[in-house]
């Protein structure tokens, strides 16, 4: 992987130059994330789309302070995809990073030919015990938010790095990414979205449980759903092989 940086904007990339005649995916990461969380897919999925993996503003290499407003995450997406000319971008985005793909394809409808949205809703509305432990003890909700993200049966180590990059988020960027969750309300609006869109649920998601998936999956009318076993809200980290070949066969489904 090469690590990149365009307008204060940090991101990670399987290859450059990107390949003009293959699409790419966008992964976008959760709250207090960075790009490396999608390692696995970033690498993985290498050989059959352009991959990149965006740090939002404020995360991991990328300057700035975070944002309270999905809409602004949203756009520094889009100036992203713009500034490196990105070919038949798909996003690709979980929680957080979910809220800002379902933007996407609502914001800028011709932008994109297909979506991917893993471990997020449509409304986000966030515990207020979550925004609490983040002003009160950074430690206490590190740890919280891992028991939550992940299953009783995921090994710890494969999880290791999710918990340091959200230990090394700011927590005023945290409390910002969280209240952008809980201001995201698109429920009246999903069903517009025309492309094809992979859905992925975990069955031990505590954060985003499968219910949510449920609702994207009826809403959308061009929406494919993944329910993953024994996995839980950072599915993409626990079960890297199982969230990259549901990807590569919606890609192939869709032609894309």
């Amino acid at each position: 992987m090469e690590a990149r940086k365009i307008n204060g904007i940090g991101y990670m990339a399987a290859k450059w130059p990107l390949d003009p005649s293959q699409a790419t995916i966008v992964f976008i990461h959760g709250a207090g994330g960075t790009g490396a969380f999608w390692q696995a897919q970033v690498e993985g999925l290498a050989d059959r789309a352009n991959t990149i993996a965006i740090d939002l503003p404020g995360h991991g290499s990328s300057d700035d302070g975070g944002n309270d407003r999905i809409e602004d995450y949203t756009r520094a997406v889009t100036d992203l995809i713009s500034a490196i000319n990105a070919p038949r971008p798909i996003p690709c985005g979980l929680s957080l990073g979910g809220a800002v793909a379902q933007q996407l394809l609502l914001d800028s409808p011709g932008l994109f030919k297909a979506g991917i949205f893993i471990s997020t809703g449509s409304k986000l509305k966030v515990a207020p015990e979550i925004l609490e432990t983040i002003g009160k003890n950074i430690n206490s909700f590190v740890d919280m938010m891992v028991k939550l993200a992940t299953s009783k049966v995921t090994d710890p180590d494969r999880v290791k790095s999710f918990k340091d990059d959200t230990a090394r988020c700011k927590p005023e960027v945290l409390m910002q990414d969280f209240r952008a969750c809980d201001s995201f309300d698109v429920m009246q609006r999903v069903g517009s979205i025309t492309v094809p869109v992979l859905v992925v649920s975990a069955e031990d998601d505590q954060v985003t449980p499968p219910k949510y998936g449920d609702f994207l999956e009826h809403s959308i009318a061009k929406a494919s759903r993944v329910h993953i076993l024994e996995a839980g809200h950072i599915v993409p980290m626990e079960k890297p092989e199982e969230v990259n070949n549901a990807i590569i066969e919606f890609l192939d489904r869709a032609g894309l």
